[in-house]
């Protein structure tokens, strides 16, 4: 069974999202997505300052038999890629909801956020 954290949104394509203080979005995959994918072996980040809309692929994720494409959950630019991932792209697989983050995004419509699934909407595409 895979762990939703109650304090965050989701997406239908198994991103998460927290929201910063200064309010940044940090995204990144799901429990469910990492367990789905298995050993992610490299992640391929969209550059700093690079625009985003919600919905389009922005970046890939790569497992030793498969790779997927992650999503921005809202419109916006990246305002950090984690750089920690180019050395250990296994920070997803161990902590897809901490230091396996993927991007900080600065949103352009703050209230997408708001749009955004919640933990147990979630849940049920995720069938938890």
């Amino acid at each position: 069974m895979s762990s939703i954290p109650g304090d965050l949104k989701y997406t239908k394509s198994h991103e998460w999202v927290r929201r910063g203080a200064d309010g940044t979005l940090t995204m990144g995959i799901t429990d469910h997505a990492q367990e789905l994918m298995g050993e992610i072996v490299m992640v391929e980040l969209p550059p700093q300052g690079g625009d985003l809309r919600a919905g389009d692929s922005t970046g890939v994720l790569e497992a030793v038999k498969t790779a997927e494409d992650f999503f921005a959950p809202v419109d916006g630019k990246v305002a950090e890629a984690n750089a920690a991932l180019e050395s250990d792209p296994g920070l997803v697989n161990r902590d897809c909801y901490g230091e396996g983050w993927l991007i900080r995004i600065r949103p352009a419509d703050a209230s997408q956020f708001d749009a955004l699934l919640t933990p147990a909407q979630y849940g049920e595409i995720a069938g938890e």
